[in-house]
């Protein structure tokens, strides 16, 4: 008799195999229709990247030389750096770096978060182009060049960058590099599929019209760069990705560190799911709407529900082992394989199909980031370790969203 936690489980399990399958599928089609480059931009526009910072002194440097490095002209490239009420030397380094490189211009402002700093330099650039760079992220020398090509298309509002971990030192950050390397594949296909949903602060760039049209970004939760996103797709406006230019962010090192930021993640993103809870299955807003969001909601509710299961039935298991201990003693007993005893269920073989395509998409995520299908220790992490941590945050989250507890920064 099948009972309702098995039908749920199934349908759940069912529902993550159709949406990996339609990855796949929608990647295969998509890939065949890409050109092999895109052209230089020409003329090349003037351009205004925004750096925030809040105490950013140890990593400031080496982001405004990342820029500073970008293979772009110098004359069209502009540098904002705007200080959010820094207390450590943050301002000093970069009247610094101001000092060597004339295009970098440095504001300082009362704390008020970092929406209001990326305003405050949306406010004081008419460039046509202008984007973000976080003050702890890097850029590749080739990215600007090729992101600024996808905007000749007309309706591109704006593009994301391909986001990578800096020079990962533990298995904390070597499980990130994974889950990032994968993120620019699934990325590449949000933005085929016109579903995403997240403008990342790390060198997302945009028509600085978006914003006299649309207003600035707001604090949204701590979520700037995902509101802004919802925002767009509301009012029917493309945002693309360009899977090709890189941009390297320094991943947190402790459980904590990574704990925090995916709690505010993942509460930001219910919270403005809640907010732009009209979206939701209105063919109008087309695969965001239809699939996409619903998807990405339910699928955090799905994983949790899974991970309660799998956790009930583990107890279960010891209790049962524990009462049989008890009842008959310890007898050690080395195990042998039998082909009777492998499981059979239906549950057991799509669970190894979900593993198997998750494997695949994390080699597709690493010849899109490094250029190689060859496996590394990371995806094993990544695959068996991941699952362990997530619902952790994904908890707490679930927990701040319903008694509406915020997430701070910091």
């Amino acid at each position: 008799m099948i009972t309702i936690p098995i039908l749920m489980m199934y349908v759940l399990l069912f529902v993550g195999l159709y949406f990996q399958i339609f990855l796949l599928a929608t990647f295969l089609e998509e890939k065949k229709r890409d050109k092999k480059s895109l052209p230089r931009p020409s003329p090349f526009p003037e351009v205004t990247i925004i750096v925030p910072c809040w105490n950013e002194e140890k990593t400031l440097e080496g982001t405004i030389r990342s820029l500073m490095a970008l293979n772009y002209p110098k004359k069209k490239l502009r540098v904002v750096v705007v200080d959010d009420g820094s207390t450590d030397n943050t301002r000093s380094v970069a009247e610094e770096l101001k000092k060597e490189f004339p295009s970098v211009f440095v504001y300082s402002q009362n704390n008020g978060g970092k929406h209001t700093a990326v305003n405050f330099g949306i406010e004081n650039t008419k460039s046509p182009f202008v984007g973000c760079l976080d003050a702890d992220s890097f850029v590749d020398p080739q990215a600007l060049q090729r992101i600024l090509p996808l905007f000749k298309d007309p309706k591109v509002m704006s593009v994301t960058p391909a986001i990578r971990v800096h020079e990962p030192k533990n298995i904390l950050q070597l499980i990130q590099r994974a889950e990032y390397n994968f993120g620019i594949w699934s990325k590449y296909l949000f933005g085929k599929l016109g579903a995403l949903y997240v403008t990342p602060g790390p060198f997302s760039i945009f028509r600085r019209k978006i914003f006299d049209e649309l207003g600035g970004f707001r604090n949204a939760h701590n979520t700037e760069d995902m509101e802004i996103a919802f925002r767009m797709q509301a009012n029917h406006h493309k945002i693309v990705n360009c899977p090709d230019a890189y941009v390297y962010t320094v991943a947190p090192n402790t459980f904590k560190k990574l704990y925090r930021q995916r709690v505010r993640w993942m509460y930001g993103f219910l919270r403005n799911c809640f907010d732009y809870r009209f979206l939701f299955f209105k063919k109008k807003y087309g695969n965001l709407g239809i699939f996409m969001l619903p998807f990405s909601f339910f699928s955090i509710f799905a994983a949790l529900y899974l991970t309660a299961t799998s956790l009930t039935s583990a107890v279960q298991y010891l209790d049962a082992k524990i009462i049989k201990i008890e009842t008959v003693g310890f007898n050690i007993k080395f195990p042998t394989f039998d082909w009777f005893f492998v499981d059979t269920k239906a549950a057991g073989f799509i669970m190894l199909t979900l593993m198997g395509l998750t494997f695949i998409m994390l080699l597709l995520g690493r010849k899109m980031a490094e250029n190689t299908y060859k496996p590394r220790l990371d995806m094993f992490y990544f695959m068996f370790l991941y699952s362990f941590m997530a619902p952790i945050w994904l908890t707490k989250a679930v927990y701040n969203t319903i008694l509406s507890k915020k997430s701070p920064w910091r």
